[in-house]
């Protein structure tokens, strides 16, 4: 089970596992724009935000931040009853799992990726109007990442043929200008050497006359 959460941007989509095993299996099949939430330091709930295409970690609005890390820290036990509690979040693929790690543990793979920032006390009027829209879900993570990766990979298919249809393009524009220098040259040369014939006729005519 998947408990989805709609923020006060309705575009985006907000998500958590129920428990620790069903955070394994967000970490096992997070997308590339997905951006894991977590109290610092503390046993919390996994959030997670999916950005937009071509988002960053510093394209994220101000409210929708403010939206999961009070759902954070709303989903820790000891986070909740906490002042000035520490959020860290990171995308999922900073998100590192070894085989020594427990059920729900993770580590990161660049600390350098990852933002913290501090939640000085639970906004009872943000975490009301969250759980208002809570809903349960039970998404086949699995196939969902295997379509999304299939949806990927025919971008870049694309993408490479857009590539090489302009260039093609490009090439063939250039023959085209090359091609129409050549024949204004030849055109020029042509010109030029037909004149001095026509001068040299006229020379001889002027020599006979004379």
């Amino acid at each position: 089970m998947v408990f989805f959460y709609t923020t006060v941007d309705e575009s985006f989509i907000v998500y958590c596992g129920r428990d620790k095993h069903e955070n394994e299996e967000l970490i096992k099949y997070g997308w590339d724009e997905d951006v894991w939430f977590h109290v610092d330091k503390l046993s919390s709930a996994h959030v997670y935000l999916r950005l937009k295409d071509g988002m960053t970690l510093e394209d994220i609005p101000e409210e929708v931040l403010t939206d999961c890390a009070q759902l954070v820290k709303y989903n820790s036990i000891e986070g909740n009853k906490q002042n000035n509690v520490g959020i860290v979040y990171t995308m999922w693929s900073n998100l590192k799992k070894t085989g020594d790690m427990d059920v729900g543990q993770v580590g990161f793979h660049d600390q350098k990726g990852v933002k913290k920032i501090t939640v000085a006390k639970r906004e009872n009027e943000i975490v009301n109007r969250l759980n208002k829209t809570k809903r349960e879900e039970f998404p086949k993570l699995a196939d969902e990442k295997e379509k999304r990766l299939k949806e990927i990979q025919r971008r870049v298919h694309e993408q490479a043929r857009q590539r090489e249809r302009e260039e093609k393009k490009l090439r063939d524009q250039q023959q085209a200008e090359k091609a129409a220098r050549s024949y204004d040259r030849i055109h020029k040369e042509e010109d030029m050497t037909t004149n001095k014939e026509y001068e040299g006729d006229y020379n001889q005519y002027e020599e006979d006359f004379m």
